[in-house]
């Protein structure tokens, strides 16, 4: 539960209150700082990630209600990467390798003359074959370079959707939740990441994942029911 005193710096910050915004901003600056730290290294000085950071914790403040009954730092730390990340994203500090997006174009040209071919979408193997990468190569390429699918994609025994995470608020409220997804997913262990990126972003299956994380599918069933589980949770 939130302190009153927070929730009344918040209320006046929102109505144009700049010291109590700049109260906000400083009683904040150790949650700004930790998120600002795991950009470092990417060509930016950390002062000037942790202004951009403070532009998000800023921009956090303003769209805040307390209705929805989250908690403000839970809504806070999205807006404030996502501030850092829009930044390295159009700033070009945020790049795919050139080998990656070489690969991923011999996947692609792979791809076509396979379809073109067969007559049909080529399995794993086929591409593996046809390039001479492994079924995790592949993954990797196509999951760094290729945009995500829907996230209504049923992946789940029980219909589950990565939408189903994300509450029915406005298009501003959703892309914040989309956000908090994202970070959410960053949480999860290694194997669980990406168990949930292959199944729900590539939309592969369970024995085609299997293949890639070279476990059985029994294994990857078990991992994409503790991912799920874990993200309810985190988001919750």
């Amino acid at each position: 539960m939130m302190e009153q005193p927070v929730l009344d710096r918040i209320m006046a910050a929102k109505q144009g209150d700049k010291e109590a915004a700049e109260e906000l901003v400083r009683l904040n600056s150790g949650l700004i700082w930790s998120v600002a730290r795991r950009y470092f290294g990417r060509g930016v000085d950390p002062d000037d990630l942790y202004q951009l950071g403070c532009v998000g914790f800023l921009k956090a403040v303003a769209g805040y209600d307390a209705s929805y009954g989250t908690q403000f730092s839970t809504y806070a730390v999205p807006k404030i990467a996502g501030e850092i990340r829009r930044f390295l994203r159009d700033d070009g500090s945020v790049k795919v390798s050139r080998s990656i997006k070489e690969r991923a174009h011999l996947i692609r040209t792979a791809k076509d003359m396979l379809e073109q071919r067969l007559g049909r979408e080529p399995t794993l193997s086929e591409l593996s074959e046809e390039t001479g990468l492994t079924a995790e190569e592949i993954a990797v390429a196509e999951t760094a370079t290729g945009a995500p699918e829907s996230l209504q994609r049923e992946a789940g025994d029980d219909g589950f959707t990565l939408e189903n995470l994300i509450g029915d608020y406005s298009q501003e409220e959703t892309l914040i939740e989309h956000v908090a997804l994202r970070e959410a997913i960053k949480a999860l262990p290694e194997k669980e990441q990406m168990v949930i990126r292959l199944r729900y972003y590539r939309g592969m299956t369970q024995e085609a994942v299997s293949k890639v994380l070279k476990v059985s599918q029994v294994q990857v069933s078990r991992l994409e029911r503790r991912a799920v589980q874990q993200l309810r949770a985190l988001l919750a």
